[in-house]
């Protein structure tokens, strides 16, 4: 037989496609060192599912966001590591950590390493966990505006005491204030449809999509990752955050069957605005290509004046920026924990590390308690959360389920 009439067969080929796309993609599996048990899966779906399960693999199997964006937040890192040290330098970062439990002094050390800015002093909140009245609030805060507003939120719905919060914007944007507002662009979907988005601009407010989603993006990034945060500034001293969408729960996911979605917020005053105001002018940053810099000179962003006795520590998260600090911290915050522990949350898909804090925790004697809602909107996330159960029950801790509604509140 000459090399000239050597031919594979189809179906060779096929399988030594599949043969080489599966070596390929374990390798990267394994260099990136995922969790064992995500990388087992993956690796599985790759094996089981020729050339569909590599395809799904390289558009959500890794935390893609693009060169040109992950330049962006190195930049932006660098932006914050200034403005943490201006912070400093004017002695708001001078903590009496006698007033504090041992371990929090090195909980904020790890929060400077891994997430950029210190725990700093001369702040007040209050916590308001009624939907119409943190709507009603928000829109006060925003008729007394003197110089500028900002916004970012994953969920806009149209509807209820949402309206008067986009209505109190557009009297703000038309008396001549500064309105900057960030809106993720897959999570607020229908609103961005709607002709919402074209009032606030025919305002003059200064509208953007968070993270656009299209063909091209989806090849250089994944779409699913979304910006989640829900961050109010009013005049650089006055600031919300929290787990709520700009949404009234009356008029929000209805059709769902969950009930309203249960919430909560704080409303913050004093010097912790400044470090939220910069992780939310460090999003617009993002998407506009304009610096924090810009911002300082401007006078959006300053230092705020102290106000009341509290000291805080804003910890931002997200793909790229952070490089799972937050993941480290709460395991910290777990294994410190003396007496009890109360986490509410939604969707309760602990990584192992925290599986293993919680499970450790009420070995050891501390009332474990884990609040989450009897029904969600999500019916993978159901079950997900359900295959924890048995693990976490047999250690000790207690599992309440809330009936009141779709329990949204995320809180340690």
């Amino acid at each position: 037989m000459t090399l000239e009439n050597f031919v594979l067969h189809p179906a060779t080929l096929f399988e030594l496609a599949h043969f080489l796309i599966v070596v390929g993609i374990s390798i990267r599996v394994i260099m990136r060192r995922p969790n064992t048990g995500v990388a087992l899966s993956w690796l599985m779906i790759v094996a089981v599912f020729p050339f569909v399960g590599a395809l799904l693999y390289l558009l959500i199997g890794e935390r893609r966001i693009g060169n040109r964006r992950t330049q962006r937040i190195n930049s932006l890192r660098a932006e914050y590591e200034k403005l943490a040290q201006s912070e400093i330098a004017n002695r708001m970062a001078e903590i009496d950590w006698s007033t504090h439990t041992p371990t929090a002094a090195a909980l904020n050390r790890l929060g400077i390493r891994m997430l950029g800015f210190p725990a700093i002093h001369g702040s007040r909140f209050a916590f308001y966990s009624d939907a119409q009245q943190i709507l009603k609030k928000l829109c006060e805060d925003i008729d007394a505006a003197r110089e500028s507003i900002l916004m970012e939120f994953y969920i806009w719905n149209e509807g209820g005491t949402a309206d008067e919060v986009m209505d109190a914007i557009i009297r703000a944007a038309r008396r001549g204030i500064s309105c900057k507002i960030l809106i993720d662009a897959m999570g607020a979907r229908p609103w961005w449809k709607s002709g919402q988005p074209k009032q606030l601009r025919d305002a003059g407010v200064q509208l953007r999509e968070a993270l656009p989603v299209g063909l091209f993006r989806a090849l250089v990034g994944r779409t699913d990752l979304r910006l989640h945060r829900k961050i109010v500034v009013v005049d650089g001293e006055t600031a919300w955050t929290g787990s709520m969408n700009l949404v009234d729960p009356r008029f929000f996911k209805q059709e769902s069957g969950v009930g309203e979605w249960v919430d909560a917020m704080v409303r913050l005053e004093g010097t912790v605005v400044a470090p939220l105001a910069a992780v939310l002018l460090g999003d617009w940053s993002l998407e506009t290509g304009e610096s924090v810099a810009e911002h300082v000179e401007s006078g959006v962003l300053r230092q705020a004046r102290p106000k009341g006795t509290v000291d805080m520590q804003v910890l931002s998260s997200g793909p790229g920026q952070t490089g799972d600090g937050l993941l480290q911290m709460l395991p910290g915050l777990v294994n410190a924990a003396q007496r009890e522990i109360v986490l509410t949350t939604p969707y309760l898909v602990p990584d192992e590390s925290l599986l293993r804090a919680l499970r450790g925790a009420a070995g050891r004697g501390v009332s474990v308690r884990l609040i989450i809602p009897k029904r969600v909107d999500s019916l993978l996330a159901r079950y997900a959360s359900r295959s924890y159960y048995d693990d976490l029950l047999d250690a000790g801790v207690e599992i309440h389920q809330y009936v009141g509604g779709l329990l949204h509140t995320k809180s340690v």
